[in-house]
């Protein structure tokens, strides 16, 4: 007898036994299947690789959407940058931004890093003179001679002369209280003595000074795994300001006040929702005490449309002194995106750059037209016919 014919019934006993076991396994694991339950995977953390970055998901809320081809009332855009002397943005051909601009019922665009002198004159060469009342373009100030013995009067005549060739405002950066110094080695304040008479020309001449103090609140705090603004951070390390080195976002608001304070005769406008639109009660105060100061919200849309209920109560309460801004290039949906969020009631959509400031939602504000109005041009207007040219 053959080996395999000695074997046959224990190997035919195996088989069997096995059959038995996968198919009671198998019956096992579908009944574990068929069991809905109510504690987390065992191995769920091992299963979370997903990198941030790759994280796009699509929301299942069901909402309606209303598009804003053009705003309700036309629009002066006192925030951007196109075309300007510092290159912030992406040169456009001209026409193609006034065609952005016709298509989506915005009438003027503010300008405001001309610079001065030579480089003042080609902004206003291409983009003020082929279209008159298109554009509007502010100048500033050269801090590199901040230590120059007779900066302060420089300046003034060096503001006297970007008004004669066409300027209509003055605009500072943050730069001012966070990284320029003179010869001491430190840092140039907000509210430092040398630059009063630069502010008290502007008032003179009737022309407003839009000034960015600070920066979100979040780029002074650690980058870490509770920072909101994590990913913008990592991605743009240099717009950190937590450390020493570094004065606090209230030591720099503070200083603000003071100049403000200082020239009650000069109209400030303090860009982004004054730099904290994340607190709004302290806007609210700075505009309750300062009647000189404006706002507007360039780049804080994403801010102000996630406390959608607080913001449309502070929009109507200070509707003379807020202003349409945008410091986002020029783009037809980006204009629309802002619309829709100040006309519209809809809920829960995409920020103007989502996610690049966080990972939330926005909600519009639908906004009364007399509101509306103010906001998108009546309150510039206001403010750029106090214009007084250089007649003492």
């Amino acid at each position: 007898m053959s080996l395999r014919a000695l074997f046959a019934p224990l190997l035919a006993f195996l088989g069997l036994a096995a059959l038995q076991s996968a198919q009671a396994q198998s019956s096992t694991q579908s009944q574990s299947q068929d069991q809905i339950g109510y504690k987390s995977a065992a191995d769920a953390e091992l299963h979370k690789t997903l990198l941030l970055k790759d994280f796009h998901p699509q929301s299942m809320m069901h909402s309606q959407a209303h598009a804003i081809d053009r705003a309700r009332f036309y629009v002066i855009d006192v925030h951007n940058h196109t075309n300007d002397a510092m290159r912030i943005e992406d040169h456009l051909p001209p026409e193609r931004v006034v065609q952005i601009m016709d298509n989506t019922n915005v009438k003027t665009v503010v300008i405001l890093t001309g610079m001065w002198g030579e480089k003042l004159q080609g902004v206003i060469d291409e983009m003020v003179k082929p279209y008159p009342g298109r554009f509007i373009v502010f100048s500033q100030i050269d801090f590199s001679k901040i230590d120059d013995p007779n900066f302060s009067q420089e300046m003034v005549a060096q503001l006297d002369d970007a008004i004669a060739r066409g300027s209509r405002g003055l605009k500072q950066l943050k730069d001012l209280g966070l990284g320029i110094r003179d010869k001491s080695g430190k840092l140039v304040a907000v509210d430092d003595p040398r630059l009063d008479p630069i502010w008290e020309e502007a008032g003179r001449l009737g022309v407003p000074v839009s000034i960015h103090t600070s920066d979100p609140e979040a780029f002074f705090h650690p980058i870490d795994n509770t920072n909101e603004r994590y990913e913008e951070l990592i991605e743009h390390p240099d717009w950190s300001f937590y450390g020493p080195q570094f004065p606090t976002k209230e030591e720099l608001l503070a200083q603000r006040a003071r100049m403000f304070a200082k020239h009650p005769r000069t109209t400030f406008v303090a860009l982004h929702m004054a730099n904290w639109p994340e607190n709004l009660d302290y806007v609210s105060h700075l505009l309750d005490t300062m009647p000189n100061v404006m706002v507007e919200f360039g780049a804080r849309e994403a801010e102000l449309g996630r406390q959608p209920r607080r913001a449309r109560e502070f929009f109507i309460k200070y509707q003379d002194r807020i202003m349409f801004g945008t410091d986002n290039g020029m783009d037809e949906a980006m204009y629309r995106n802002h619309f829709r969020w100040l006309e519209t009631a809809d809920e829960y959509f995409d920020y103007w750059g989502y996610p690049g400031q966080g990972r939330w939602k926005i909600y519009g504000l639908d906004l009364p037209d007399e509101v509306l109005e103010k906001i998108y041009h009546k309150n510039a207007e206001r403010i750029f016919g106090q214009f007084k040219g250089k007649s003492k």
